[in-house]
């Protein structure tokens, strides 16, 4: 099939090189021509794992391109909408300024018989209001919503090999017509067995918000949990585990720590707040206030926790801190609780050395008041305590006795719970971390 992306972000070019692989012809649309330029060149914008070699594999069939004109989207009969929903500045409430230009920009290609897939994050409700866009200018043209679900460094195996494939349809006889287009287009996905969940617009729009809100609050619960268990002397990561042998609540997301930062958990959040407020059904998730406030929290403890352990001043205290990525195998900084807690040591007096494997760069750009160095190590001479911010597998594997020589007190402070507390106590070093004993 002939397919356009518009967006080419993480979202968009990890979609458009996916679908290239599958044997469709794509074209990735975005303004940046820079960004454009770069793709073209197989060059990542950002680091994900395997995506570069995914890139420089499917442009050098021809199957896919990369363009900064609208009008190449022309001959394409599948347009997915992949732009970016960032949080509205002071406000909760999504911004759709991207997604409203790429559909107006759009309308001018668009032909009777073309399918637009949204793909954005969007507040239940903007795909009814964007199907009367496309069917209004483009009579015959169709809008469906297929929302993503992406994880940061398993992207394009979410993409290819997704765990289920969510269609919300327009009502009447297009809804047949709509499905057929996006289960010619997932062919390879659709043969392999993957679940389908077939429904509406306000269903699939909810799919992807709900699921995030699920995860947010299954994190901030086990950190409700850890703020109780260092009250009570309890060991959070043994509750975590007893607790997670019930399979009805499961041990993925329950490792306490730092909380979740990243693009699309906490805007995601705050924007189904704001809508279900705009809908008049804010107590019903009233709840996930609690769970954001939470997630804050376990910021602000973690500065003060290396207060505690630096005898209750950070003033010329030399910090080094692990990882800056929101998450490991990711250079993405947007929310990041690592450079937060950074920020904060450093704003309260602490001499602070960040490292991270691929966010170094991007620090440098945004958080230049931040010294950025490159390797844990030079982070870590003549530290007075080590932060872990980042749960990177080096960082895990770090041998405690060779990197206690280079620092100036044995004393990490363990912000995801990652580390082998036995191999680090045995090595000389304190051991802190949140929710659990002093080690």
């Amino acid at each position: 099939m002939r397919i356009s992306v518009i967006g080419c972000g993480y979202l968009g070019a990890v979609h458009a090189a996916s679908m290239a692989e599958l044997g469709h012809d794509v074209v990735g649309i975005d303004v940046d021509r820079s960004k454009v330029e770069a793709l073209q060149r197989a060059e990542a914008p950002f680091y994900e794992p395997g995506f570069e070699d995914l890139l420089g594999t499917t442009l050098a069939t021809g199957r896919l391109r990369f363009s900064t004109d609208m009008a190449d989207a022309r001959e394409a009969t599948v347009h997915f909408l992949c732009v970016g929903t960032p949080q509205k500045k002071g406000e909760y409430a999504a911004d759709l300024r991207y997604v409203d230009a790429a559909i107006e920009s759009l309308l001018d290609v668009l032909k009777p018989g073309d399918l637009v897939a949204g793909k954005s994050t969007v507040p239940v409700g903007t795909a009814a209001r964007l199907a009367e866009l496309v069917s209004g200018k483009v009579p015959g043209a169709m809008l469906a919503w297929n929302p993503e679900f992406l994880r940061e460094g398993f992207a394009v195996q979410d993409t290819l090999h997704p765990d289920r494939l969510v269609y919300g349809l327009p009502e009447g006889p297009e809804a047949d017509t709509a499905r057929a287009r996006l289960d010619e287009v997932y062919a390879a996905i659709v043969t392999a067995g993957t679940p389908q969940v077939v429904t509406d617009y306000a269903t699939a729009e909810m799919v992807k918000t709900a699921a995030n809100s699920f995860l947010a609050t299954k994190i901030s619960f086990i950190n409700a949990m850890a703020e109780l268990c260092e009250a009570t002397g309890a060991d959070v990561k043994l509750l975590a585990d007893a607790i997670g042998h019930d399979d009805r609540i499961g041990r993925k997301f329950l490792n306490a720590g730092l909380g979740f930062g990243g693009g699309c958990l906490p805007k995601d959040i705050r924007a189904f707040m704001a809508r279900a407020g705009e809908l008049g059904a804010d107590q019903a998730l009233a709840f996930l206030r609690e769970v954001d406030s939470i997630n804050m929290r376990r910021r602000i403890r973690m500065v003060e926790l290396a207060r505690e352990v630096c005898d209750g001043s950070l003033l010329g205290k030399r910090i080094a801190v692990l990882g800056a990525a929101f998450k490991p195998d990711s250079d993405d900084i947007r929310d990041s609780p690592a450079l937060n807690v950074a920020a904060q040591l450093q704003l309260q007096g602490a001499v602070v050395r960040v490292t991270d494997p691929a966010a170094g760069d991007n620090i440098r750009t945004s958080w230049p008041q931040l010294d950025v160095v490159d390797t844990p190590e030079q982070a870590a001479e003549r530290a007075d305590a080590v932060l872990l911010l980042t749960e990177w597998a080096q960082y895990r594997e770090l041998d405690p006795v060779a990197f206690g020589e280079l620092v100036t007190q044995k004393r990490v402070l363990d912000g995801r719970n990652a580390l082998d507390r036995d191999r680090w106590t045995a090595a000389g070093w304190t051991y802190r971390a949140l929710g659990r004993r002093a080690g």
